[in-house]
């Protein structure tokens, strides 16, 4: 049994900040909390505890690029065939890609990350480089699986009756042989037909489904002038994903439509100001009670680094809501904790109790800019560096220890 000693923890689903005497795991699970006072403010320093982060949205497979799409549009760097993102992932091998895939995954362990949902491109290939990519790592990838290309030309999407081809359709099974589940770049890319087909064999064998919608105007407007829905309203009505990404264009008709069907969405602000693309609206998405996770995007756009994905967050809400009240910070922390649960995801249990998995994150509040916070919750979102974590685990097992933690065993 492993445990730390007066520490402070973010307990329970509320993710509620406890002094806590004893945090002890053992087996891969958190075996005993003993919780006292609430604590909000600090004067001295200390070590807080929090869940492990989730990233709801990555393309890690493009890592190998940094800031490659630099003064490219949405479509020049990211559209299939010829975008920028596509071309290059062309000329990789894996023995030059996979270094770059599981370098940037020892980097999210660093800064907290211990699961990631992967959009994976190149079809069954990237869902198998990713694969292996996680079991060098330990960090725990969700893998979204896409086709290599897109399976239909203009005429035949603009027709809009065709089912998936027998090509495509034998590289969705060996997709979803080795993927957790199936995720297109836009509506637009597939048929009506193909969607259902699709929704009906991940439905078969219990895998999860994913889409990007509403990332920029022109998702909705081809989905309207080839289908007279809009793409957000066809994702649901055909595909019925678990998770929808981008919103950054959803109007307030869209934003019911997702609350009312339960959806989680994932938010990627980084992403879309590097874009030039609207913000998402974070506040209104909000206020009609949706489930929001938080991504970091492609890999060649941002560094996959939550915390400073939860600080852009939050005062982009903020700012939307155009007080100095809300939104409480806390709110922006359960995006990369807590707010995965609903997913039902293997070993998703994020929040500390004793029993669930012991996956959480040590950080050190003894540094200058922590060690007197006025409001832990506010600290972590807006003022925790990769600097700042000492050790992040996933079921117990340390996916990184700084040379300053140490926790001692019984």
């Amino acid at each position: 049994m492993t445990e730390l000693r007066d520490c402070i923890v973010l307990a329970g689903p509320t993710l509620e900040p406890r002094r806590c005497a004893r945090f002890a795991w053992d087996d891969g699970r958190l075996t005993a909390l003993e919780l006292g006072d609430r604590v909000l403010a600090i004067e001295a320093g200390a070590w807080v505890v929090i869940p492990g982060l989730t990233n709801g949205h990555t393309h890690m497979g493009d890592s190998a690029f940094p800031d490659g799409a630099t003064g490219l549009t949405l479509e020049q760097g990211f559209f299939r065939p010829h975008g920028f993102k596509y071309r290059e992932l062309a000329k990789l091998d894996r023995a030059r890609h996979l270094p770059h895939v599981v370098a940037h995954m020892w980097y999210m362990a660093r800064t907290g990350t211990i699961r990631h949902l992967d959009f994976r491109e190149q079809g069954a290939y990237g869902s198998e480089l990713l694969r292996a990519a996680a079991g060098e790592t330990g960090v725990d990838a969700v893998i979204l699986g896409q086709f290599t290309g897109v399976p239909f030309d203009e005429a035949e999407l603009e027709a809009n009756t065709l089912p998936l081809p027998e090509e495509a359709r034998r590289e969705l099974e060996a997709i979803l042989a080795v993927a957790d589940g199936f995720s297109e770049s836009t509506m637009n890319d597939l048929t009506d037909p193909a969607w259902r087909q699709i929704r009906e064999e991940t439905e078969r064998r219990g895998k999860l489904r994913a889409i990007h919608c509403l990332e920029s105007p022109a998702y909705r407007d081809v989905s309207l002038s080839r289908c007279g829905r809009g793409d957000l309203v066809r994702a649901i009505e055909l595909y019925d994903p678990h998770i929808i990404v981008h919103l950054t264009v959803a109007n307030p008709e869209e934003i019911a439509l997702l609350a009312a069907s339960g959806k989680t969405a994932v938010l990627n602000p980084r992403a879309n100001a590097a874009l030039g693309l609207p913000p998402p609206p974070v506040r209104d998405l909000m206020e009609a009670g949706v489930n929001l996770l938080l991504g970091t995007d492609n890999g060649l756009l941002n560094s996959p680094n939550l915390f400073a994905e939860m600080d852009f967050t939050y005062k982009l809400a903020k700012s939307q809501y155009g007080d100095a009240i809300r939104p409480d910070p806390t709110a922006i922390l359960r995006m990369a904790t807590v707010n995965v649960e609903p997913l039902g995801l293997a070993g998703a249990v994020s929040h500390l109790a004793v029993g669930a998995p012991a996956s959480f994150v040590v950080l050190d509040f003894n540094q200058p800019h922590l060690r007197s916070s006025r409001h832990l919750p506010a600290s972590i979102v807006t003022r925790v560096t990769p600097e700042d974590v000492l050790a992040t685990y996933r079921a117990g097992a340390p996916l990184y220890a700084s040379d300053r933690f140490h926790a001692p065993r019984r």
